[in-house]
C-alpha cells in the first residue's frame, strides 16, 4: 500500500511499555485472576493494518482502558483510532476481537468499542462490533480472516 492511500500517513509513534515476565514455575493447577495488564499483554503486539507498528507503538491500546471483572467474567476495551476517520476502526476492534478469543478462557464476555469521542462513527462502529451474527460472518469471509490472522502475526522487533 503506498503512502497516498493511508488515512494516517505519519502517526505518532509512542515509547511501549515494559512487557512482565512470567515466573517460569508457576502452579498451573492455580487459577490466576485475570487483570487488565494480562489484556493489554494479548493485544499489545497486534499490527497495524496501515503501518508496520504495533497498536501499543500507536497508544491505540492501552491497559487504562481496559476493564475486566473477572468474577463476572467480563473484559472491555476501549481502544482509540490514530485519527477520527480511521477507515480501519472496525478491522482493528475485530482484530482484538479475534485476539482475546483466542486468549481467554470460553467463560469470558469481551466487549470491544472504539473510546467514547474519538472516532466520527463511533456509534455504528460500536453496534458492528458489538452485533456477533456481523463479527461471526466477517470471520467467515476468507479474505478478511486472512487481514486480521496479519495483523495477529507477531513481527521480530528490530
Amino acid at each position: 500500500m503506498d503512502l497516498s492511500s493511508k488515512d494516517n500517513a505519519n502517526p505518532m509513534i509512542h515509547r511501549p511499555t515494559i512487557p512482565r515476565h512470567r515466573i517460569e514455575n508457576e502452579d498451573d493447577s492455580v487459577r490466576d485472576a485475570i487483570d487488565a495488564r494480562e489484556i493489554f499483554d494479548h493485544i499489545r503486539d497486534i499490527n497495524d493494518p496501515e503501518h508496520p507498528l504495533t497498536l501499543e507503538d500507536l497508544r491505540v491500546v492501552n491497559e487504562n482502558d481496559i476493564k475486566v471483572d473477572d468474577t463476572a467474567n467480563t473484559v472491555t476495551v476501549a481502544f482509540t483510532p490514530t485519527i477520527p476517520h480511521c477507515s480501519m476502526a472496525t478491522l482493528i476492534g475485530l482484530a482484538i476481537r479475534v485476539q482475546l478469543i483466542r486468549a481467554l478462557p470460553p467463560r469470558f464476555k469481551v466487549e470491544i468499542k472504539i473510546a467514547e469521542g474519538t472516532h466520527q462513527s463511533e456509534a455504528a462502529v460500536n453496534k458492528q462490533l458489538a452485533d456477533k451474527e456481523r463479527v461471526a460472518a466477517a470471520l467467515e469471509n476468507h479474505h478478511l480472516l486472512s487481514v486480521v490472522n496479519q495483523c495477529l502475526t507477531l513481527k521480530t522487533k528490530k
